[in-house]
């Protein structure tokens, strides 16, 4: 993770530790916000950056440029809703974090119909149902689960990828937060 913390203990500007980043720690920070490849080089590319505000500009816009298979990318860094994250790594923990309150919310009932939804949602897409978790119950993360389940491709491929943007976004804000 960056470190935002000088030689002497003195808080360093956010910014101005994202600029200076050894660019393979940088790549591995941004790949823990989101595993698309071409998400990642393209804020890296656009170092320096004048504010915080720019760099989540850029991060916004390298989400909406992303191809479908950049996205099918981003999603092999996703567990299943309602499945705990393994390891050690940052998006592992973020995911972790992300998912905590609907895991915590869900009864036997809810859990099941998550487990049952997780598989009709792959069966029909063939990939894992994403969705922005933070701050949602397991009863509203199943809502949006079956309503869904009644997109159509083009529809629901939109839907997963504002969703991945909006996961992207919150960890790269994290990141910037000294790995909230």
């Amino acid at each position: 993770m960056l470190d935002l913390i000088g030689d002497e203990g003195v808080g360093v500007d956010q910014v101005e530790a994202f600029n200076s980043a050894p660019a393979e720690r940088l790549r591995a920070d941004l790949h823990a916000c989101c595993a698309a490849a071409g998400w990642g080089a393209a804020i890296e590319t656009g170092r320096p950056y004048p504010s915080r505000t720019a760099i989540v500009a850029a991060a916004d816009a390298a989400s909406r440029g992303l191809s479908w298979a950049e996205v099918l990318d981003g999603l092999s860094a996703h567990p299943r809703i309602g499945e705990r994250a393994t390891g050690g790594s940052a998006d592992a923990a973020w995911s972790r974090r992300e998912q905590s309150a609907a895991a915590s919310s869900a009864d036997e009932t809810t859990a099941a119909a998550l487990v049952a939804a997780n598989r009709a949602y792959e069966q029909r897409f063939g990939h894992v149902f994403l969705i922005f978790a933070s701050g949602r119950s397991s009863a509203e993360i199943l809502a949006a689960a079956t309503e869904r389940l009644g997109h159509d491709e083009a529809t629901e491929r939109a839907v997963v990828a504002d969703e991945l943007r909006k996961i992207a976004l919150l960890r790269l804000e994290r990141l910037l937060d000294a790995g909230g």
